[in-house]
């Protein structure tokens, strides 16, 4: 039974050591955190979303980022400090412009496949995280927006995705909490949404019980390669002091968000991924707030914004672009726009228990995940995807298990 090496234990690092465990590999994921799901797993925007497939390798990106610049709450905020990381990134961005078309119809049909798997292995492992099938509504202000939105959706359409127009009395009668004066929209009945971190945490348990190893608290130090694959890691005891193990396995896969760019060069691969800094807050709802939050997730396509319904109690609103490189600050003038757009857009809603919080969405140039082998033998990556790592990351886990498969086939024992 080849033993694999996984790194990292967000949604993507416990769904890929979820997959190799059902096809019988020996699994033991290193996480440099305490618990599953403590970094960009933890408090992300909650949609499992189809609908915003979109990637965003576009003039109008470029254009809204040029005119936002001069705004520290605009959706997308650049730090113009010299970064040679940044605007290596920025190139390789504006390059696959010209697959702008061909990778939205990709990632559409990708989420598609994502959402079967993902309902299917919370359903067998009984996960309850919070999940509320009631779709997501796209909202516009203006016609300029629909009409772009129009466009878009002719290719998610094609990517075989059940999305459809809706008038602003239609929007009214879908989310009747939502509380503003809106040109139209579009109604994406399929999708849904949940708590990425009580989901990550119930399947590293369900990994757990199918036989899964979890090293926490455990950074990567040095990986070496001789006859098979060894990696150091350091843990810290309760008295404060380091210790580096050894350990040896027969493969690799490296599922760790923003910090893949560095265990590839370790590995001999170059992965461009950047980290983009994304905010939520979470509102605790109490009666009256409760019946004036809504239920149905909302995109507003203008303000970069996007809502989920954690249950009775919680609501989570989350958004904005931030290319400020490894920064994990958590910054007023960021979280300050998402209580105002709570605020305007569902007055009735109490915002004086939020619980604000900052994430780095780790993302490639093209805006696609690299998925599959690295240029060793044994090295394999599922990592950069984005702002659609939840969305993504079941299918792109099931792609991963055939790559590794080809190269590390688990040997299948004869027939009585």
């Amino acid at each position: 039974m080849p033993k694999i090496f996984v790194i990292g234990a967000g949604i993507t690092g416990v769904s890929t050591a979820y997959a190799l465990l059902e096809h019988g590999y020996d699994v033991t994921v290193i996480e440099r955190q305490r618990y599953a799901a403590m970094e960009t797993s933890y408090a992300n925007g909650g949609q499992l979303s189809a609908s915003n497939a979109e990637v965003w390798n576009h003039w109008s990106t470029i254009l809204k980022g040029v005119k936002w610049m001069v705004r520290r709450d605009a959706p997308l905020l650049m730090n113009l400090a010299p970064s040679w990381h940044k605007y290596s990134w920025l190139a390789e961005f504006v390059s696959n412009i010209a697959r702008y078309r061909e990778n939205t119809i990709a990632t559409t049909r990708l989420a598609i496949a994502a959402r079967e798997y993902l309902f299917e292995i919370a359903e067998r492992e009984r996960i309850d995280f919070d999940h509320v099938r009631r779709g997501i509504l796209h909202v516009y202000w203006d016609k300029a927006g629909f009409d772009h939105a129009t466009k878009v959706n002719e290719m998610l359409v094609q990517g075989g995705l059940d999305r459809r127009p809706v008038t602003a009395a239609e929007i009214a009668a879908i989310e009747p909490a939502l509380r503003a004066d809106f040109h139209a929209g579009f109604y994406t009945p399929s999708d849904s949404t949940g708590d990425i971190h009580k989901y990550t945490t119930g399947l590293s348990l369900a990994c757990a019980k199918r036989g899964g190893t979890f090293l926490y608290d455990a950074t990567v130090t040095r990986i070496e390669r001789r006859e098979r694959f060894r990696l150091a890691y350091t843990t810290h005891s309760s008295g404060g002091r380091a210790a580096e193990q050894v350990i040896e396995a027969d493969g690799i896969v490296v599922c760790a968000g923003s910090d893949s760019r560095d265990f590839a060069a370790m590995l001999g691969d170059r992965l461009n991924i950047y980290p983009v800094k994304g905010y939520s807050i979470t509102v605790h709802l109490d009666d009256p707030s409760a019946q004036a939050a809504p239920w149905v997730s909302i995109l507003d396509d203008r303000a970069k914004i996007v809502t989920s319904r954690l249950g009775e109690g919680r609501f989570r609103v989350a958004g904005t672009a931030e290319f400020n490189g490894l920064n994990r600050d958590i910054r007023d003038d960021r979280v300050r726009p998402l209580v105002e757009w709570t605020r305007t857009l569902f007055p009735g809603v109490k915002t004086n228990r939020v619980v604000p919080w900052a994430g780095l969405r780790p993302m490639m140039p093209n805006m696609m995940p690299r998925v599959g082998k690295g240029r060793a033998p044994g090295v394999f990556y599922n990592t950069g995807h984005g702002h659609l790592g939840w969305t993504l990351s079941a299918a792109t886990s099931a792609m991963l298990v055939q790559a590794v498969a080809a190269d590390l086939p688990v040997a299948t024992r004869p027939a009585a």
